[in-house]
């Protein structure tokens, strides 16, 4: 159960960085959250975190500690057989490595086409 759990969040991790890209791009012109920028600087460190894992070889620790619960075992709960097709893909590595690059590459460019914006300065603070 608890595998399963880290499942979720790991697809949910994955929600964020595909998601929350689409949202910045959708959302440029008339969703101000969109150019905060710690979401940003979070969006952005996480997919970076994925790139940087990869291209050096290391595996996800949410990977290695969901194997690790099962036990070698690959039973899941129902839940968890369809989060892991979400989120599992049988292709070489090399595949994954420029995928995440480009997708950095894009999240990167977003920056320069949706900038996020400095938090404004409250009236009256020192800081």
């Amino acid at each position: 159960m608890i595998a399963d759990a880290i499942l979720v969040v790991h697809a949910l991790f994955v929600l964020f960085v595909v998601g929350g890209f689409v949202l910045i791009l959708l959302g440029a012109r008339s969703w101000s959250w969109v150019r905060n920028r710690a979401f940003r600087i979070l969006h952005l460190a996480a997919i970076a975190f994925v790139t940087i894992e990869t291209v050096l070889g290391y595996t996800c620790p949410l990977t290695i500690w969901e194997d690790t619960l099962r036990g070698g075992s690959s039973e899941r709960s129902f839940i968890g057989r369809w989060v892991a097709r979400f989120l599992y893909y049988d292709f070489p590595e090399w595949v994954f490595a420029i995928a995440y690059c480009i997708f950095t590459l894009a999240v990167v460019c977003a920056w320069w086409l949706v900038p996020p914006r400095a938090r404004p300065s409250r009236p009256g603070n020192a800081l």
